[in-house]
C-alpha cells in the first residue's frame, strides 16, 4: 500500500487537489495534479509546496512542460538564482544552467559523487530546481540523502565528537582539479575555500544535519589535545573521521532514487539533503536544466 495524502486546503481553483505519495520512509515525494508553472504565478500555491518541500525534503513531479522563464520565475518564489563558474547560464535565462551531456561533451565526472551543491561558496545554495529536457532510454538516475536523519543515527560519542568542529569546502580541487595551475589558482581566487560547521542547523526546521560531502577537503579545527597526543595522529585521525562521516550518505536507507522521464522536475533542499547523478547512460544523451537559489552562510 503506497503512504499518499491529498491536499486541498488554499488551492487556485484551477488545481482542485495536490496528491502527496511518499516515495521512501526517510525522504521524498512525488506530487501530482499540480502544474508548476501555476506554481510559479501563485504565491497560495507555492507557500503550500514549499511547506512540502521542508517535510520531505525534496519533491519529484512528472509531465511538467513549463517555459524556460516559468522555470526561472518558479526559482525565484525561492529567492535570488546563482550563477555558476564552471557550467555558465542560458544565455537568455540568467540563472538557468544547462547541464547538457551528449556526444560532444563525454561524461567529466564531477556529479557522480555524494555532494551538496557548491558548498565552497560561503553561502551555499538553499535549494535547486532541476527539469529533465532530453533523458536516455535507461540510466541517468538521481540519488537524494537526507542528511538530517544521517546525523541522527550516527552514535553518541561521534555527535559529541563533531559537534564544535568545522570543514573546509573547496572548488579547486573538485572542478578545478582538471585545470592547468594557473587557471586553477585563478579559479580559487575567485571562490576561496569556504569553512563551514560539520553539524549545521536547519534554519527554518531546526534539524541538525550533516554537513560534510565530496567538497569537503579536511577538518580544520581537529588538531587540538583533546584529539590529539603526537602531531602524526592528526592526519590519519581527522582524515578517517571525515572520510566516516562522508560515508553516511551512502547508506541506502537515507535515499530515495529517481527515475527522469521528459519534462520530470525536482525540487530540493539543498541545506539538509545531498545527492547523486548516476553517470551509467554513456553515449546516451542526458539534458538537464538546474535553477539554483542563493542561501545563507550555515551555522
Amino acid at each position: 500500500m503506497t503512504n499518499t495524502a491529498t491536499l486541498t486546503e488554499n488551492l487556485p481553483s484551477s488545481t482542485s487537489t495536490i496528491r502527496v505519495e511518499k516515495l521512501t520512509c526517510s525522504i521524498g515525494a512525488e506530487l501530482s495534479g499540480v502544474d508548476l508553472g501555476e506554481v510559479a504565478r501563485d504565491a497560495a500555491l507555492f507557500a503550500q509546496i514549499k511547506g512540502l518541500l521542508l517535510e520531505h525534503k525534496v519533491l519529484f513531479f512528472r509531465d511538467q512542460n513549463f517555459s524556460k522563464a516559468e522555470h526561472v520565475e518558479l526559482a525565484q518564489r525561492f529567492g535570488e538564482l546563482e550563477d555558476h563558474p564552471a557550467l555558465g547560464s542560458d544565455p537568455d535565462h540568467p540563472g538557468l544552467v544547462r547541464i547538457y551531456k551528449d556526444l560532444d561533451s563525454p561524461p567529466e565526472h564531477f556529479e557522480n559523487a555524494y555532494h551538496c551543491d557548491a558548498t565552497w561558496r560561503v553561502n551555499p545554495p538553499m535549494g535547486c530546481v532541476l527539469r529533465c529536457v532530453e533523458t536516455p532510454p535507461v540510466g541517468g538516475d538521481t540519488i537524494w540523502v537526507n542528511m538530517a536523519l544521517a546525523y541522527e543515527n550516527l552514535p553518541a560519542r561521534v555527535k559529541e565528537q563533531i559537534k564544535d568542529l568545522r570543514a573546509r569546502h573547496s572548488i579547486e580541487s573538485t572542478f578545478g582539479a582538471r585545470m592547468p595551475i594557473d587557471q586553477r589558482h585563478q579559479l580559487k581566487e575567485r571562490f576561496p575555500d569556504a569553512e563551514h560547521p560539520v553539524v549545521r542547523t536547519h534554519p527554518e526546521t531546526g534539524e541538525k544535519i550533516l554537513f560534510v560531502n565530496s567538497f569537503a577537503t579536511h577538518l580544520v579545527n581537529y588538531h587540538t589535545p583533546e584529539n590529539v597526543r603526537y602531531g602524526i595522529d592528526y592526519a590519519p585521525g581527522a582524515g578517517n573521521l571525515l572520510t566516516y562521516l562522508a560515508s553516511q550518505a551512502q547508506i541506502p536507507e537515507y535515499q530515495v532514487r529517481w527515475r527522469w522521464t521528459e519534462n520530470s522536475v525536482a525540487i530540493w533542499d539543498n541545506r539538509s539533503t545531498q545527492h547523486y547523478a548516476v553517470q551509467d547512460y554513456w553515449p546516451a544523451v542526458r539534458k538537464m536544466e538546474r535553477a539554483g537559489i542563493i542561501g545563507d552562510a550555515p551555522f
